[in-house]
């Protein structure tokens, strides 16, 4: 007898071993035609496997997350079965699942064409709609390289040699394909319905530079065409929003090759940065942070006591004068040890929080840049408090309530936390680390927030809380971060004198709130589609009179409002007004205010703000308290 415990708890028990299809089937036909996996004592197996023992059991369906991940699995294995059909002297190597989606690399002897994965993803229509069987197979090792090697596919062999001589090998086969696996997969190639192909991409051998460039097709597979649906909707919504396009056709700011991964920001731009920066700023001394101001280069030697010239030297850029070795800083916070080493510190003088919008530079490799989301030079609105073991909690709490409030007036509400826990390569005895994790996990505890623990994701010198905004797409970005540091304090020589003149090493707090200005403007740009709210806008008004005769009224105008503050210009072109609106429209200023000639006899401006909306003709002090109303509520 097999007993099988299913999650409701109920136990049905079976005369003899059957396989997880099996008891789908003796449960319902409907569960039997959705089932894709099961899931036995918690191990995710094929609908093949055999039972032969008394179990747990749960039948894997589309519903489930297993399910989308089995299905996107499949997918990549369903993709190189058609590269193979289409194109029989392609080779493959690997094809993980990855957020949305699979990809799978190949080597092949000529490009892959964006045609191409038109005729691919045809192909694999055809394959699904033929519901093949997916079958399990076990080999020996040597058997399958020997297998590999015989039909031409040397990255395969390649793969399976590396893996010990006693082990058996896990192999699937769909119709004329076969390919190395752990698996599991779904029962047949026609639960893969709702797919596209999404792009081509380089990708080396192995991630080495030096191998081979294989060709990486990427795709996306879900569960139900609504999802597919929405979720390519979703896409066209963000190519529309990208930072890059926006960024040149609102002439904020632009990139070029004599500088990669260095920003080039216009005068527009440099406004945005502005409000941002000096937003930020006021959020330093309204909570106790004191600004500080650090070399960008600094000798070898600091680097070499921080750790930073070990274990991240490839990622900093290096110079050298007069037979001495520098590095252009990759991080401020040896900088501020440096600032807190000046003076002599007690106990009294705990917490010390220092904040520097301090520029970074990071040899990142070119293929990894991004706009200004991922860039070789960029500027942090970074911070470093010291304090003592005991103050740790109260510091982070406070933290987590300012950065909530800072992130609402950017106009994200939603916030996401994870706390990293300690790795298993890490300083610091285990009684500071035990402190450190209670302490933050107490402090968003006391925010009141739901946060996810990564055990063994924390940095070797402690913890730290991750925070991440999600945008208007649901898209998740992750900015702000708090750090505890047990390590550079005592590696720098940062003590404190203690209640009993004894001296102690304080223990560092890392901490950002928008973390890179550069990657969070670009997320300010996306979020809001170009469309920034009031108090950010570069431009926030443009006054266009409708003939040369209110020329001057309209200069009047954007005087009055420039002298209350209000970063407005006027447009005094020959041209018609329909075309001003149109155009300044495209550069989605907030309020676009037209004046004629009953405007200039009674003193007011007829308002249009940006959505089309007419609002009529107001005084202007009217408009006045309208636009400073909504800039100090950051609308």
């Amino acid at each position: 007898m097999v007993a099988v415990t299913l999650p409701d708890g109920s136990v049905r028990s079976y005369d003899k071993p059957l396989t997880v299809a099996e008891v789908a089937s003796s449960i319902g036909a409907g569960l039997a035609k959705a089932a894709l996996a099961g899931r036995v004592d918690g191990v995710l197996v094929d609908t093949s496997h055999l039972i032969e023992r008394d179990v747990l059991l749960a039948i894997v369906t589309e519903k489930d997350a297993d399910g989308l991940d089995l299905v996107r699995h499949s997918m990549a294995h369903l993709l190189a079965y058609a590269v193979k059909e289409l194109f029989p002297d392609a080779q493959v190597t690997i094809g993980p699942v990855i957020e949305n989606g699979f990809f799978y690399d190949f080597s092949y002897k000529r490009p892959f064409t964006p045609e191409d994965l038109v005729t691919i993803e045809k192909k694999m229509a055809e394959l699904a709609k033929k519901d093949e069987k997916v079958t399990r197979e076990v080999w020996k090792r040597d058997d399958a390289v020997k297998f590999f090697e015989s039909i031409g596919e040397k990255y395969k062999a390649e793969i399976i040699a590396s893996i010990p001589a006693e082990q058996d090998i896990g192999l699937y086969r769909e119709g004329n394909f076969i390919d190395l696996c752990r698996g599991p997969h779904v029962p047949s190639t026609g639960k893969l319905k709702h797919f596209k192909l999404m792009k081509l991409a380089g990708a080396y051998w192995r991630g080495d530079s030096k191998n081979e460039m294989l060709q990486r097709i990427y795709g996306t597979a879900w569960t139900r065409k609504e999802d597919l649906d929405q979720y390519l909707h979703m896409l066209e919504e963000a190519e529309k929003r990208d930072h890059r396009k926006l960024g040149t056709a609102l002439d904020l700011f632009h990139l070029q090759e004599e500088a990669p991964g260095m920003v080039f920001w216009h005068p527009k731009g440099w406004a945005l940065w502005q409000q941002v920066e000096q937003y930020m700023r006021r959020v330093y001394v309204d909570n106790g942070y004191q600004e500080v101001k650090c070399p960008q280069i600094l000798d070898r030697r600091l680097w070499e006591r921080s750790g930073h010239w070990e274990n991240y030297k490839d990622n900093m850029f290096t110079t050298a004068s007069e037979n001495r070795d520098y590095a252009v800083k990759p991080m401020n916070c040896p900088g501020h040890i440096q600032v807190y080493n000046a003076g002599l510190h007690s106990y009294r003088d705990l917490p010390l929080r220092y904040g520097e919008f301090g520029q970074c530079h990071r040899n990142e490799t070119s293929g990894s840049l991004h706009g200004i989301m991922r860039v070789r030079g960029f500027t942090q609105d970074d911070g470093h408090i010291f304090c003592t073991e005991a103050q740790i909690q109260a510091e982070c709490l406070e933290f987590t309530r300012l950065l909530q409030r800072v992130y609402k007036d950017f106009g994200f509400h939603d916030v996401i936390y994870k706390l990293s826990t300690r790795p298993e390569k890490r300083v610091g005895s285990d009684e500071s680390w035990d402190k450190a994790e209670k302490a933050l996990s107490d402090s968003l505890n006391a925010c009141g927030v739901e946060w996810e623990e990564l055990k063994g994701e924390g940095a070797f010198y402690g913890p730290k809380i991750e925070y991440s905004l999600k945008d208007a797409l649901g898209r998740i970005w992750q900015c702000g971060t708090m750090q505890v540091d047990f390590n550079m304090p005592v590696r720098l020589g940062a003590e404190y004198v203690a209640d009993d003149s004894s001296r102690k090493n304080p223990v560092m707090l890392h901490r950002a709130i928008v973390g890179s200005m550069e990657r969070f403007i670009g997320i300010l740009i996306e979020n809001h589609a170009g469309a920034l709210p009031l108090w950010l806008a570069p431009v926030q008004a443009v006054v266009s009179p409708i003939t040369d005769a209110q020329s001057a009224y309209a200069a009047e105008i954007q005087q009055t409002l420039k002298k209350h503050g209000f970063r407005v210009t006027s447009d005094l072109r020959n041209e018609k007004i329909s075309y001003k609106i149109r155009e300044h429209s495209l550069q989605k200023v907030p309020y676009l205010l037209v004046v004629g000639d009953k405007e200039m006899a009674a003193g007011s401006v007829a308002v249009r703000a940006r959505g089309n909306q007419d609002l009529g003709v107001m005084p202007l002090n009217a408009l006045l308290e309208r636009l400073q109303t909504e800039v100090q509520n950051k609308a």
